[in-house]
């Protein structure tokens, strides 16, 4: 077994090997082949981007999930080798090897070479899915320039190699094994991705993820690519008895709970399990993660709409009860109750529907119900019983109301700038001449030099400018009416014309192209996080549909003669500059925008033709969540570690 270790196969089982016996070639389903799969990427597995690439080890981490699901697993191991292949190592039963009836080769081949064939499809094998959303393990194969299988089961080792999803040799029992389990290494095909490089932390971001939603599983993960300096990262593992409840309290470190601890909750109905954790802290930020068969549906859903409903009616009814409300006040609204919340929602139930955009939905109408009446109950329990968590709710509340109506009066000074009167547009924007949105491009630049130059060498047709004058506020840290009274925030709204926060409305964004442009410096790198945040935070629709962009003005100019060679990192530098032996060769590292002439700009930074630009999008919400609360929140200690653990991959930072 290449590559592999015994520690997961060797731990505390859940499971007799006996129990091997209720998961047979017979709970295997075929639906349909992989023909498309290697032609349509895309269809499959959503892009052949490093989003795309790193589905991959999702969806072979989901079958191990699904075994932990159904109690036989309570370890998994993910490792990236040094050749760049990743491993998924499980202690569950194995997958079957006994022949399949209706295809006559192997069970354990059928599932590696036929779509959406396994035993989550057969209700007897699995009573939930964590991947039933996902493609299955035969796409990963499919798309793997090889992938290795060995399955311990039955007291033997049973081996199987493909090369592009072909079964290259015969699963084979090739030894004895007293232990159970799966173990799957696999290489992506560089024919298929436009980049084989994994990023540590967004798969380390998914595997805690998961087990905080999975209490008692031990996820590990073991990065064995060496970095630049020749050092091996090490070993990550991940394992929360606590559940919601600990990953709530991840979430909110850092920060000063307004009680301790967390409020948990369990219930469901016919056969859907509902599990929500709960605490207020004191930021302005809401923060609800919601989750279908351990699925992250960001889109929120019905489990979300009964939570939000019931979240009110409870503290809307106890607050009465206790008199914290009084007569004459009137009830809180969900708006009301958004400030400072932390949430997760966790729903697990037979046969999840998903819809939306990027079909993390949920749409399950019943699921509603459930979650309405679980978390009411929950809740009403909680404050019987702890009568002392209600009061700080409710004071947060009404600070919250007041500063709502504090801010729906700045919002009506930044309407006044709206999309249908140009007239009454910021002053410091330059626009462009072009009404359409969608071939409209707004630059937001720092500085007033760099704007100079951006508003000269720009294409006036379709791109607009907006140089930002003043210290713009780190939103983070404030309420939306002291947000929307920054004349920095006040003049990007106004610009764009969809209004922000619950007021958003992306039908009137102005420009369907929006480039942050900053110096490559500590303060353009300062800059940039202060507009990310504010975007992330309260116009996040703007991200979600692929209007973000950062500018990648290039770093140096090498000027051989009369002619420019432009460079936008050192590596390229040195390939550039490597072998030249000419005297006339200058080299120019650029210290800011201001620095470029308007031709300079266009030619490197603006033009559609040559430009280089990252289009900014969320691959990961927890994760996104997370750090932009270290790197911008209050809390000193866990932005001290982020930078201790990151600082290695700074390179040439000017400061």
């Amino acid at each position: 077994m290449p590559g592999s270790s015994n520690g997961a196969l060797d731990s505390a089982n859940n499971a007799e090997n006996s129990a091997s016996a209720e998961y047979s070639a017979k709970d295997i389903q075929v639906l349909e082949g992989l023909e498309a799969v290697r032609k349509r990427p895309g269809m499959y597995i959503g892009d052949q981007s490093a989003r795309g690439l790193h589905h991959l080890v999702y969806e072979v981490v989901d079958n191990s999930i699904d075994e932990s699901l159904a109690g036989f697993a309570d370890r998994i191991d993910v490792t990236i080798h040094p050749d760049g292949s990743v491993s998924v190592l499980d202690n569950g039963r194995g997958i079957p090897t006994e022949y399949h009836e209706g295809t006559g080769k192997p069970a354990a081949e059928v599932v590696m070479t036929v779509l959406h064939a396994g035993g989550k499809f057969a209700k007897g094998a699995y009573q939930v899915s964590g991947g039933l959303h996902g493609v299955g393990v035969s796409v990963v194969n499919a798309l793997s320039s090889w992938l290795e299988l060995n399955i311990h089961r039955d007291g033997g080792l049973y081996t199987q190699r493909y090369e592009r999803g072909i079964p290259v040799t015969e699963l084979t029992r090739t030894g004895d094994s007293s232990s159970h389990g799966t173990y799957v290494r696999f290489m992506a095909d560089s024919e298929i991705f436009s980049t084989l490089e994994y990023s540590a932390d967004t798969l380390k971001g998914r595997l805690r993820e998961l087990a905080f939603l999975n209490p008692g599983i031990t996820i590990t993960f073991d990065d064995r690519r060496p970095d630049s300096e020749g050092n091996t990262p090490q070993t990550k593992s991940y394992c929360y008895e606590g559940g919601l409840r600990s990953f709530v309290e991840y979430l909110n470190r850092g920060k000063e709970p307004a009680f301790k601890p967390p409020v948990c909750i369990q219930g469901g109905k016919d056969g859907t399990t509902v599990e929500v954790a709960i605490q207020y802290n004191d930021t302005y930020i809401e923060r609800i993660f919601a989750f279908a068969n351990l699925i992250n549906t960001v889109e929120g859903g019905t489990h979300v709409s009964g939570f939000r409903t019931a979240l009110t009616r409870a503290i809307n009814d106890e607050s009465r009860r206790a008199k914290l409300l009084k007569e004459k006040d009137v009830n809180f609204t969900g708006d009301d109750l958004k400030e400072g919340l932390t949430a997760i929602i966790s729903v697990k139930l037979l046969e999840p529907q998903f819809e939306g955009q990027t079909k993390t939905k949920l749409g399950n109408g019943d699921v509603k119900g459930i979650v309405d009446s679980a978390v009411y109950e929950g809740l009403k329990i909680a404050f019987e019983e702890q009568p002392e968590i209600l009061k700080p709710i409710v004071d947060k509340a009404l600070r919250a109301r007041q500063a709502r109506e504090a801010a729906r009066k700045a919002r009506d000074l930044v309407r006044r700038g709206s999309a249908m009167n140009r007239l009454d547009l910021p002053g410091k924007l330059a626009d462009c001449s072009n009404r359409d949105p969608s071939v409209s491009e707004l630059y937001i630049v720092e500085g007033d030099s760099a704007g100079g130059s951006a508003k000269q060498g720009r294409d006036r047709s379709f791109q607009a400018i907006l140089p930002l004058r003043g210290k713009i506020l780190n939103v983070e840290k404030a309420r939306l009416d002291k947000i929307l009274s920054n004349d920095v925030i006040r003049t990007i709204v106004q610009a764009l014309g969809c209004g922000i926060g619950d007021d958003f409305d992306s039908s009137r964004l102005r420009y369907h192209k929006i480039f942050l442009m900053a110096d490559a410096d500590v303060d353009g790198a300062h800059i940039r996080t202060l507009l990310l945040t504010l975007f992330y935070r309260y116009m996040p629709q703007i991200i979600e549909e692929g209007h973000l962009f950062v500018a990648q003005p290039p770093l140096y100019r090498v000027q051989e003669g009369k002619k420019n060679h432009y460079c936008y990192s050192d590596k390229e530098l040195k390939e550039t500059t490597s072998g030249t032996e000419s005297k006339n060769l200058h080299v120019q590292r650029y210290k800011g925008l201001g620095e470029m002439n308007p031709d300079q700009l266009w030619d490197t930074t603006m033009d559609p033709e040559n430009r280089i630009v990252l289009k900014v999008r969320v691959e990961d919400a927890v994760l996104a969540d997370e750090l932009f609360g270290i790197l911008m929140g209050d809390a000193v200690e866990p932005r001290r570690e982020f930078i201790e653990t990151h600082a290695r991959e700074v390179r040439n930072l000017d400061i």
